[in-house]
Formats: C-alpha cells, structure tokens, sequence
C-alpha cells in the first residue's frame, strides 16, 4: 500500500469505528490527503480481538481494507484486544507514524460521539497537542455535508470583556475557557461554533466577530 508522497511534513490519520460513515470518513481523509499530497494513515480499535468480531463487524473490516488498497493508503492499522483507552492508543500511532491531521466521525452509534459530546474531546486535547483535529459531525453531515460548512478545529480561548467574552488564540492569565473554534467557510471574521469542556460537560457556544452571542450559555446547557 500507499505510494511516495511529495509532502512528508503533513500525514493524515482517519479514525474508523463499526458503522455506515466509516467509508465516507476514509474518502474525506484521501481526498485531503491528495490534495495535500501527504500520506494517509487508517485506524480502528476494538478491546476485543480479531477472532471474536460479529460478522457485521468483520465485513466492515474487510470493506476498509479493500478501500485502502483501492485508495493507496499508507497502512491500515487494526488495534484489536486493546485494553487501553481509545486516545492512549491514538495518541501512539500519532507519534508513531507523524501524523499532525487527524479526522474523526461523530455518530449516535459509535464510541466516537463523544468526541462532540463528552469529554474524549478533552481527553484528546489533553494527550495529543501535535496535531490538528477535523471533527465530522456526522449526523448532520449525511443530510447537509455540515462538515464542509466550518474549517478544521483550532485551539482557543475566551477571555472576559465586561459582561461578554471575545475569543483569542493564544493563552493568557485572562483567559476563562479552553477548547476548540470552527471557523464558518467564507467569512473573514472570526465566527462559528466554539467548544468547551466545563463542569465535565461538553458545552457549545455560538461566536460572532469575536464575541460570544449568548453569554448565558457559557453555564454549560448539555448538548443534545
């Protein structure tokens, strides 16, 4: 698998888990990968080993390898019987192979949703500050392409002006909150969705030229 790329500085994991978006996922990962001419790396992992998968997960399995070869990815790299938390294990082959982008799917079905949903986004931000996070939202994604309404993910910060916040980039004293912005497509000014772990809940609030729009929601209303 995979063929020399002209850009080993940049190298793209797609994270998989058993369901439907798994494909789409991988072909959003090579498309970027091509554009950027970079390698692309696939993975999955599943506390249990191979020889115990169901066969719904075993033909997704076998649907994404034949996907690899057919798209020349890098390597597709299984973590089976794995006991350690999914970001330990994400966070290795991160290190392992240089990724610095790394694309993850958010479904109602899958262990993954709590990446927009509960504190494995935290957790990830916490063990990986090398790289660069695309989050799909995948519900939302199948109906609309959401995904390509917001640029990838970056660190930020609120800091509180008054009785309002502004968003920021760089880390400071004054800053209240850390998490990740989504900048909205096409707009030269700061606005999107910015995310936040706060009371061990994953909170959302919306940011407009900078600013937060509804204060009130920095007390954390639970995502549903």
């Amino acid at each position: 698998m995979g063929k020399v790329k002209g850009r080993m500085d940049e190298s793209i994991l797609v994270c998989v888990y058993y369901g439907p978006n798994g494909e789409r996922l991988i072909r959003r990962g090579h498309k970027m990968a091509t554009i950027m001419d970079c390698p692309l790396y696939i993975l999955t992992v599943d506390p249990l080993p191979n020889d115990e998968f169901d066969a719904e997960k075993s033909d997704y399995i076998e649907r994404w390898q034949e996907l690899a070869e057919e798209l020349d990815v890098e390597e597709f790299i299984i973590r089976d019987n794995e006991k350690r938390p999914s970001a330990k294990v994400i966070k290795e082959v991160a290190h392992q192979h240089n990724i610095t982008q790394i694309i993850i799917g958010q479904t109602a079905q899958s262990r993954w949703e709590e990446i927009t949903k509960g504190s494995f986004m935290n957790v990830l931000l916490r063990e990986i500050t090398f790289v660069d996070f695309h989050v799909v939202s995948v519900d939302r994604a199948i109906k609309d392409e959401i995904d390509g309404m917001f640029e990838k993910g970056v660190r930020a910060y609120l800091m509180e002006e008054g009785d309002s916040f502004r968003i920021c980039f760089t880390l400071s004293k004054e800053a209240r909150f850390e998490g990740i912005f989504f900048k909205e497509i096409g707009t030269d000014f700061n606005n999107g969705l910015f995310k936040f772990m706060s009371n061990n809940k994953m909170c959302q609030v919306h940011i407009t030229d900078d600013q937060v729009t509804d204060p009130s929601l920095l007390s954390c209303q639970i995502e549903k």
